[in-house]
């Protein structure tokens, strides 16, 4: 304990000295467009909502993926106590902008404030938070050993480690430090078993390490504005004559091999129609312009353009549309796993969707997602390796709707039976070790009293 505390006095001091060149380069992030050009001080701890009276719990989730994922617990928690306050926080600008419409009305959405000394401090201090919820990864020590220190209880939800991390981690140098950490938590939830032997070899305590299911099976029903229906429903009915197939979450160089399948497709299929949704909208456009210079019919997402009898592939560069994006096609294959060094995506809202899903080899902490839908269905989840292995993939997909069907039934089956109860396993936990010690304090008085009433009755 003292080797941590000693670690933690350490990076307490290097991140006030380097606090300066944070704020400069929070400006220059601003300049470039990464960061929010009039909430951007968030990030450094000043808010721009007032604190709302009353009890808050504060959740925290770096970007849009650990953001959805909150949602269904947010709205559980505001369902079972509707009188707490709810504050959530994100460090992308990405997640700020589809959290914003997507969130409960009465939640208070900021940037996160970054891990230094001042910023935490000044963030506590206004918010007051009785509790922070964490999700998956975001272990900071300024603002976990802060709040610790201020008595607010902490969680760790859907919890996960990646191996490089583990490895830094559980060397000598830092384990005191993260040991340290994991010790003023009330509660971690790990998203697999292999997640939370990570965990206790990082010797969290035992006893508040529980299990409930990975949060990224739960799709929560998003509400659409009548706008986006319109734009989904218009593609749809575009795309209704059409073989279509999409590719999602694409980073750079998978665009190489989803081309050069597209090209095999077009030899066999000529009314074949493919949807790139590439990571970042940027990269979407950079290659709806090269695949112009090169002679291709591209309709770009963001420029609200029919489709035409030629156009062949539809780029999406928009946020926050793939869910309504997946139910427009029978196929969906999931990037950010055909390249070394990649570590997957999400596959559950293609699956819920009823896509037939197929993904590269590399899915990094994904890889427990993939190996529980095939154990609960093995045609629910294909993995290829490639770009031969997913041409033949498709074409078979594309020849045999049997087999199709069969693969899509498969994917949505899988994916309803392996998110049953989570939201409510989580919900118990938060109740247990972390909002009953609030519970009795955030009843309004007429509840309390029934309750004493029902009591002593």
């Amino acid at each position: 304990m003292k080797s941590g505390l000693v670690a933690y006095k350490i990076y307490r001091a290097l991140s006030y000295g380097v606090s300066p060149l944070i704020r400069l380069h929070l400006r220059w992030r601003r300049f470039r467009g990464l960061e929010h050009l009039q909430r951007w001080p968030e990030r450094l701890g000043h808010p721009s909502q007032p604190r709302r009276p009353g009890h808050l719990v504060w959740f925290h989730a770096v970007s849009l993926g650990e953001g959805m994922i909150a949602i269904p617990v947010i709205k559980h928690c505001i369902q079972k106590m509707p009188h707490l306050n709810v504050l959530m926080t994100t460090t992308t600008l990405s997640a700020f902008e589809v959290l914003t419409n997507w969130l409960p009305n009465q939640v208070i959405l900021q940037f996160s404030p970054v891990d230094t000394p001042d910023c935490i401090s000044s963030f506590l201090h206004y918010w007051k938070p009785n509790a922070i919820v964490l999700m998956e990864s975001e272990l900071w020590p300024n603002l976990i050993m802060d709040a610790s220190k201020n008595g607010i209880t902490l969680a760790l939800l859907n919890a996960r480690i990646s191996e490089k991390s583990f490895n830094l981690w559980s060397g000598s140098l830092f384990l005191p430090l993260i040991s340290l950490m994991l010790s003023k938590f009330s509660l971690i939830v790990p998203l697999s078993t292999e997640q939370g032997l990570r965990f206790q070899l990082l010797q969290a305590p035992p006893y508040i390490i529980n299990f409930s299911g990975d949060l990224k099976y739960v799709i929560e029903d998003i509400a659409v504005n009548e706008c986006g229906k319109r734009n989904t429903e218009n593609l749809r009915l575009q795309l209704s004559h059409k073989q279509v197939w999409m590719a999602s979450s694409i980073h750079r160089g998978e665009e190489e091999i989803i081309l050069g399948v597209h090209t095999v497709l077009m030899q066999l299929q000529t009314d074949i129609v493919t949807i790139i949704v590439p990571r970042h909208p940027q990269h979407g456009r950079e290659i709806a312009k090269k695949l112009e210079k090169e002679g291709h019919n591209v309709v770009l997402r963001s420029q609200h353009e029919r489709l035409k009898p030629e156009t062949n592939i539809y780029v999406v560069d928009t946020l926050g549309e793939l869910r309504q994006l997946y139910t427009l096609t029978p196929i969906a294959v999931i990037g950010g796993s055909f390249l070394p060094g990649l570590s997957g995506h999400n596959i559950s809202e293609a699956a819920a969707a009823g896509c037939a899903i197929l993904t590269g080899r590399h899915v990094g902490h994904f890889s427990h997602m993939v190996l529980e839908m095939q154990q609960t269905n093995p045609l629910s989840v294909l993995q290829v390796s490639g770009k031969q292995e997913l041409e033949k993939s498709l074409i078979e997909l594309f020849t045999d709707t049997t087999l199709l069907e069969a693969r899509r039934r498969a994917a949505k089956e899988a994916i309803c039976m392996l998110s049953n109860d989570i939201v409510t396993n989580i919900w118990s936990l938060l109740n247990f070790h972390i909002f009953s010690r609030l519970f009795t304090e955030m009843k309004p008085p007429n509840i309390i009293a029934k309750t004493m009433k029902s009591e002593t009755s």
